[in-house]
């Protein structure tokens, strides 16, 4: 009988590899992973300079043996679609690569997608070692991106190039993309590109850093700018102004009110176990413009927090009902009311069940190759993830190696052999899925 088992299926027997999983599973080789690791990182793709790693990223799938599509969207063009997810960074390309291995036999089409560009490095004094000169150090390497999302894409390229070795065209049904996306740190227009351009199919994998958990449902964000006033005065007779400060701390109250509302309200275990899943922050303040007059207006910038099961448009009218009320209640706000702008990257929620064959087989995979069962669980931010089940109507998780908490910040870093295991894991799976017995 097959070890090969439907998803779903959790009988004991589903969780061991097939010969052709197996096989699969141990052509990634950890040397090769750390070199890819290494040679990646110390291209700086920060977001609107992506242009090097996806170029070489396409050498890299082209050396894989793959068909390779190496192309420039038009940020300009997609800007015009009504779904466009926001960018933040002012750019006129969006730099892309998709990679695919195709099998001998027509069948599903599995997609994993992960981000070529990273946050800035910040103050250079703070890292250990130059942040795009990465190293590897008590088994993990450091660098800005390692983590968010170089890690995981390195795990992709891996478990392609894993499958194609072991297993190849004639030992599949169907095929297994990799798509190398820009702008995922400012809004995801590199995946919303590659959507518009075809790329979607029957289930995606996005390695982002999970430490090895299976992310089923996300919380999203929206960027907002509050402008609000006040009226000048002499700080030696401030009673007769208004402090767009003491106006600020009032709608900052309201804020924070709307918080712990929202996140009391919130039923999902997964979610809850966050402590704090949609979280409301105040990031800038910028205003007044001598020391000892009143200030008559404050910006201030911040991000609002997506609830699972909503979009960042409905998260938006939540926002601007909370904006709205707290000026109605104070004499002064209510004739002079706060505006309120959303821009940016536009980051709506998103989730699969938890009982999907996506998960769930992937999560079989995992157990077989990990020696343990991975949590299925929720995290307080948004991906790309929510894009490609939104708008490319395509299941998908997160599934990668790195910790989050590590991402952005100062010595950024991920364990090597989290990036073998994850990719050892993406290869099982895509041969689980592809080369049924």
């Amino acid at each position: 009988m097959s070890d090969r088992r439907v998803a779903g299926d959790r009988s004991p027997g589903s969780t061991r590899l097939g010969p052709a999983e197996r096989a699969a599973a141990d052509a990634v080789d950890p040397a090769t992973v750390a070199d890819d690791l290494l040679a990646l990182c110390a291209i700086p793709s920060v977001t609107g300079s992506e242009t090097a790693a996806r170029d070489h990223l396409a050498r890299s799938l082209s050396s894989a043996g793959l068909d390779v599509r190496a192309w420039d969207a038009d940020p300009t063009t997609l800007a015009a679609d009504s779904a466009f997810p926001g960018m933040e960074v002012a750019r006129t390309t969006l730099p892309l690569v998709a990679g695919t291995l195709r099998g001998s036999r027509p069948g599903r089409r599995l997609l994993l997608v992960a981000h070529t560009d990273v946050v800035p490095p910040g103050d250079p004094t703070t890292w250990t070692t130059p942040a795009f000169a990465p190293d590897i150090r008590a088994g993990r390497v450091f660098g800005r991106g390692a983590c968010d999302m170089k890690g995981g894409l390195v795990a992709a390229l891996a478990a392609i190039r894993a499958v194609s070795n072991a297993v190849g065209p004639s030992g599949l049904a169907g095929e297994v993309v990799l798509v190398g996306v820009p702008s995922e740190e400012d809004g995801g227009a590199g995946t919303f590109a590659a959507i518009r351009a075809g790329y979607v199919g029957d289930a995606a994998v996005i390695p982002e850093p999970t430490r090895l958990e299976i992310v089923t449902v996300a919380a999203g964000a929206i960027t907002f700018r509050l402008t609000v006033p006040g009226r000048a005065a002499h700080a030696s007779t401030r009673r007769e102004g208004v402090s767009a400060l003491d106006n600020l701390e009032l709608l900052h109250a309201a804020l924070r009110a709307d918080e712990a509302a929202r996140n009391a309200a919130e039923t999902r275990p997964e979610m809850r176990a966050l402590g704090l899943p949609y979280a409301t922050i105040i990031g800038t303040v910028h205003g007044g413009d001598w020391p000892s007059s009143l200030p008559d207006q404050l910006v201030a910038e911040g991000r609002y927090g997506v609830q699972a099961g909503q979009t960042a448009a409905a998260a938006e009218v939540e926002l601007r009902g909370v904006i709205d009320a707290a000026c109605a209640a104070d004499p002064w706000l209510h004739d002079h009311p706060a505006t309120l702008d959303v821009w940016g990257g536009r980051f709506s929620s998103c989730e699969v069940p938890l009982d999907h064959p996506l998960p769930v087989s992937l999560a079989e995979t995992a157990g077989a190759v990990l020696g343990h069962r991975p949590s299925l669980v929720g995290v307080p931010y948004g991906s790309d993830m929510r894009l490609l089940i939104n708008e490319g109507g395509t299941p998908c998780v997160l599934f990668g190696p790195g910790d989050v908490r590590v991402a952005h910040a100062a010595d950024e870093h991920v364990p090597l052999a989290e990036v073998v295991a994850c990719a050892r894991t993406l290869a099982a799976w895509i041969v689980r899925e592809l080369a049924p017995a």
